[in-house]
């Protein structure tokens, strides 16, 4: 005997080399299907935390906006309106906006509400964010034509992780609210 196991008939056993070779593509195989599938599941996850930021600072805007005073005695709006779909808010004509220390006169851009590049946000680089303003008694709101209302359109850009690097072109998120005044 020399200490290996022997079948009934008096046999070693042991395995056949087409049977390591089999087992051995097997396994190089099922590594292969791993392999492919990290870089997919990374990006999943990668594009899901890149919405959620996205999410966040959105909502985080939209905070702000509802927030700031838009009242109607003596007109103190820094809410304001957008004067084109590519226009930062700024504060209507017969108005003005004092907000804190801040004062903004008729036609100023709000500082607070102004569009931000991908490089403003502090932390988060490679996020752009545009508020927009429309006065729903102009252009109507999801069904609302109340001029004592407002739709803020906040739209967060960025640029998506793949597999291989960045995708070839950027994603946006567009959050709204319908604010009325007070």
């Amino acid at each position: 005997c020399h200490g290996r196991p022997m079948n009934a008939f008096g046999q070693e056993r042991g395995f056949t080399v087409a049977e390591v070779l089999l087992a051995a593509a097997i396994v190089a195989l099922a590594f292969v299907a791993l392999a492919t599938i990290i870089p997919i599941s990374t990006y999943a996850v990668q594009e899901g935390n890149q919405y959620s930021t996205a999410t966040f600072l959105a909502g985080q805007k939209l905070e702000l906006a509802r927030n700031v005073p838009w009242t109607s005695a003596s007109p103190n709006d820094c809410l304001g309106l957008s004067p084109s779909a590519t226009a930062a808010p700024a504060v209507p004509a017969g108005a003005t906006c004092t907000f804190g220390a801040t004062t903004v006169a008729a036609g100023g851009v709000l500082p607070w509400l102004a569009d931000e590049s991908a490089s403003a946000i502090a932390g988060f680089g490679g996020y752009s964010r545009a508020v927009r303003v429309t006065d729903c008694g102009v252009a109507g709101c999801a069904g609302v034509t109340d001029s004592g209302a407002r739709l803020v359109v906040v739209t967060v850009t960025f640029t998506p992780m793949t597999g291989i690097g960045q995708a070839p072109g950027p994603k946006s998120l567009t959050q709204t609210m319908v604010l009325s005044q007070r």
